[in-house]
């Protein structure tokens, strides 16, 4: 496929979404590697954001590894799809909103700093729109990226090995804080991100490269709007698998091109008895629904597909909200 970008646009997109340089100047790194100029890669970054490719350059947190969060559902009466879908949208915890072929036609991701915080947004939720939430948080994680080659579709990086899970501390947290709208655009951005934690440059590049290192942060590196870069078939796969079988299963569906996303979830029965995912993402119906029959043969039964009709939103989550990462952005350094 043709894409509507420059070489250097595509070199960035598709090569820098994970393994962004830590560096006092990574985008002058990051030019010396593909031989271009840092003036060059910046202008280039800020003009893919202008357009909304890039939904921001930064950090992917870790699932349970930061705060509680969890992908929940309700029914909308049709009629009122948009009224329900922008009282969801406006929660401050809701960073991903969808519209889904499904009698359950709302979609959303909420994150919170913990699970009470996060109950509490999902009642608010039940609250406002008078529909029944149903929440289906993760219990296991087989392939959880959403990094993709922009020319196949499919994964760019293999399924990784979940790693020992590392409390943050106080000041880890003060960065992820920081972290949750993106790095500022700037030739040294995390000295930048330094001036307003109060903390020096070198230590806030030796906290990133640690979680990083120790899987906190998931991915560091430009986090690309699929939609905008032609990948419109969305589609949830889901399946209802023996209890026995969905790891195994799961675990072998997460390495199948196509598949960016493949997890276990929590059931809510009666109404919702599927416990495997997997998110397939195509520039057509006839392109991702091979890929849809190819997993329902793997998995040994039909595959239940929800592609997506509307997308209400879609950005970065937010485990501390804003006057929680206000307080702890005021907090000087080691105080």
């Amino acid at each position: 496929m043709d894409f509507p970008f420059t070489p250097l646009e595509y070199v960035v997109l598709n090569d820098w979404q994970r393994d962004f340089p830590i560096v006092r100047r990574p985008f002058g790194e990051i030019a010396r590697r593909i031989g271009a100029t840092e003036p060059e890669v910046l202008a280039t970054v800020e003009r893919l954001n202008a357009r909304g490719a890039i939904g921001r350059v930064g950090a992917v947190f870790a699932p349970r590894r930061v705060g509680a969060s969890t992908l929940a559902a309700l029914a909308a009466p049709p009629e009122q799809i948009e009224r329900i879908a922008a009282l969801v949208s406006a929660r401050p915890e809701v960073n991903h909103n969808y519209q889904r072929e499904h009698r359950y036609n709302l979609w959303f991701v909420a994150t919170a700093a913990d699970q009470v915080a996060l109950d509490a947004a999902l009642a608010a939720i039940e609250h406002d729109t008078g529909c029944r939430v149903i929440a289906l948080p993760l219990e296991n994680e087989f392939h959880i990226d959403l990094g993709f080659d922009l020319r196949s579709g499919h994964k760019s990086a293999a399924p990784a090995a979940p790693r020992p899970a590392r409390e943050p501390d106080a000041e880890d947290k003060r960065l992820m804080a920081a972290l949750q709208s993106g790095l500022e655009l700037l030739p040294r951005p995390f000295r930048q991100l330094g001036e307003t934690l109060f903390m020096d440059e070198e230590e806030v590049i030796a906290r990133i490269s640690s979680m990083v290192e120790d899987g906190t942060i998931k991915r560091f590196g430009i986090v690309v709007r699929h939609h905008e870069l032609g990948y419109r078939a969305n589609a949830m796969v889901v399946f209802d698998l023996p209890d026995e079988e969905v790891d195994a299963v799961g675990a072998r569906l997460a390495t199948e091109p196509g598949v960016n996303l493949c997890y276990r979830r929590r059931r809510s029965l009666p109404d919702w008895p599927y416990n495997l995912y997997c998110m397939v993402h195509g520039r057509s119906r006839d392109e991702a629904e091979p890929v849809i029959d190819r997993l329902a043969a793997i998995a040994g039964q039909p595959a239940t597909a929800l592609f997506s009709t509307r997308r209400f939103k879609q950005c970065g989550a937010r485990y501390f909200p804003d006057a929680a990462a206000t307080r702890l952005l005021a907090e000087p350094a080691h105080a």
